[in-house]
């Protein structure tokens, strides 16, 4: 009994060190991990072992049925576009296969096998093209490093030892500053993922600045939708040392460190992103705003505008207030639609939605008037039989 006592205490001791070390952490270095250097495979890699082998026929097998699905977006432009970024900061991208899928949320993900899945919303939130290249070059360092290999590995040994510790009798605490080690380990994974994205950029002509920029546009969003909700920001909740990724506040100081020393070039090709994925804007406004997360989106588009409201962002401004539907909301967007006509008369989205907002707000026949316009820009419109019917009144 006296032994399980002391080893408990010794690692409620670790657990508590962990928490302190957390809190002042040192910044990621490339070509490290959890203090080691670390080599990275190159083009053409393959699985070495049993382990390595299983997970690469799991994902393999993942990504059949994701090439079927119905929610891969297989626009041509955005895809080869996509690929490029991709290959100009990663010389060794014929390894690597991108998927954009239609899912709302800021995210990017990456297979052990070289599949890397990227979140339709991730494009709404990235202010240029530079901050693209960053979020592609981390999930680039993910499969370089194997890191889902090595997390898995980390994992297998960790979980061993608790169940070996709860057999022995040491008791729940000492799981736990095992358990927290495991949750660490990751977190270096993904310091050591944006790192690398670093030098990506900068090698690439990149501005290294932007990465860290994604971060605090995340934060001011969260901040945004609590304002909203009248509730707590959740930028801080990610503290935690069961977070398997560091905090973002971390992250952008990290990543804004790293960019002092290595500061690339001045290239953020904000104009090039910008072009390439207006076709897509209807789509990604629809999405965002099924999120229901009206401040969240508001500080987005606003955000995006930076005092320059451009028809797509005023139209996608006006598709936010007419989803809330409030009457002084419908008034707005009414406003938000006209703006956007005056600056892109064939904006035909904005002419749907403009006569709906109309319809819902009374006035009919100026409502009508405008659907009959947008049927006239979009005559094979999936929803042209049930908008012609509220054309004719």
């Amino acid at each position: 009994m006296k032994r399980g006592r002391i080893a408990a205490a010794l690692a409620l001791a670790a657990l508590a060190s962990q928490a302190v070390a957390q809190s002042v952490p040192a910044p990621a270095e490339p070509g490290r991990l959890a203090g080691r250097a670390v080599a990275p495979v190159g083009a053409g890699y393959q699985p070495q072992d049993r382990d390595e082998r299983g997970m690469w026929m799991q994902a393999e097998e993942a990504e059949r049925e994701l090439k079927r699905s119905t929610f891969v977006m297989r626009d041509a432009a955005i895809n080869a576009y996509l690929r490029d970024v991709l290959c100009r900061i990663e010389s060794g991208c014929a390894d690597i296969r991108t998927y954009l899928v239609r899912e709302a949320t800021f995210n990017a993900s990456m297979a052990p096998n070289g599949m890397m899945i990227v979140h339709s919303g991730l494009l709404m939130r990235m202010r240029d093209e530079a901050q693209l290249a960053a979020v592609l070059g981390h999930e680039v360092a993910h499969y370089r490093y194997r890191h889902v290999l090595l997390g898995f590995r980390d994992a297998r040994s960790k979980t061993s030892a608790m169940a070996w510790l709860a057999m022995a009798g040491i008791g729940l605490i000492a799981n736990f500053g095992i358990a927290g080690d495991l949750f660490r380990f990751s977190r270096e994974m993904e310091a050591q993922a944006d790192a690398e994205s670093v030098p990506m950029l900068a090698n690439a002509g990149y501005d290294t600045s932007r990465a860290g920029a994604i971060w605090q546009q995340i934060r001011d969003e969260q901040d945004a939708t609590a304002a909203a909700r009248g509730t707590k920001s959740r930028k801080d909740k990610d503290r935690s040392i069961w977070a398997s990724h560091p905090p973002s506040a971390e992250r952008l100081a990290a990543l804004a460190a790293l960019a002092t020393r290595i500061p690339g070039g001045k290239d953020t090709a904000a104009d090039r992103y910008r072009a390439t994925i207006r076709p897509l804007w209807p789509q990604l406004i629809d999405d965002e705003i099924k999120r229901n997360d009206f401040g969240g989106t508001e500080f987005l588009l606003t955000n995006l505008a930076q005092g320059n409201w451009t028809a797509d962002l005023l139209y996608a401004r006006g598709e936010l207030y007419r989803t809330r539907g409030r009457p002084e909301d419908l008034t707005a967007a009414i406003g938000f639609y006209r703006q956007a006509l005056a600056a892109d008369a064939g904006r035909a989205e904005a002419y749907r939605g403009l006569g709906l907002a109309q319809l819902r707000a009374g006035q009919g026949e100026d409502g009508r008037q405008a659907l009959r316009r947008y049927l006239e820009l979009r005559p094979q419109a999936g929803d042209a039989p049930m908008l012609t019917a509220l054309a004719k009144g």
